[in-house]
């Protein structure tokens, strides 16, 4: 499980999201949240950022996203983009995140496990939503319906 570091000395001119550039899962979402942040935060690396961010552990960014913002706050795997969604004027998840233990717990589980299996998550994501993270395809849902025919022709 990835370790929550809180704050941290470094303070960025911008909120910085860091993550893992060596990661195809996390680039395709990555620039989801470009997209949905409208130049808000900053897009960073681990691999080219670490060096500036020496109060968290290498480690720690292998495991999992973090948001820095202007003020030395750090927000960790989910939160991160729970928080980087925030600067694009949604508030709702980070809000949820803070205030209900049990979606913490989930949203914190569900990341582990993602990050554990990112290979795997990431032909997942292109069997639903293409290959295009700016242009999703709803491929999803002909494999909902699919589902659903084949559920009532038996």
């Amino acid at each position: 499980m990835f370790q929550k570091i809180h704050h941290i000395n470094i303070h960025p001119e911008k909120p910085t999201l860091i993550w893992d550039g060596d990661c195809g899962f996390c680039k395709f979402w990555k620039t989801r949240w470009e997209l949905k942040t409208e130049n808000s935060i900053v897009f960073r690396t681990f691999q080219e950022a670490a060096d500036n961010f020496q109060e968290i552990p290498l480690k720690e960014f292998k495991k999992a996203s973090r948001l820095i913002d202007t003020e030395g706050n750090v927000f960790s795997g989910p939160d991160s983009a729970y928080r980087s969604l925030w600067y694009g004027g949604n508030k709702f998840w980070h809000h949820l995140y803070k205030k209900s233990s049990i979606f913490c717990d989930i949203s914190d589980h569900t990341y582990n496990h993602i990050a554990k299996n990112r290979s795997f998550y990431f032909k997942a994501t292109h069997l639903l939503f293409g290959k295009n993270p700016r242009n999703l395809k709803p491929y999803w849902l002909l494999y909902l319906f699919a589902v659903i025919l084949i559920f009532f022709l038996l």
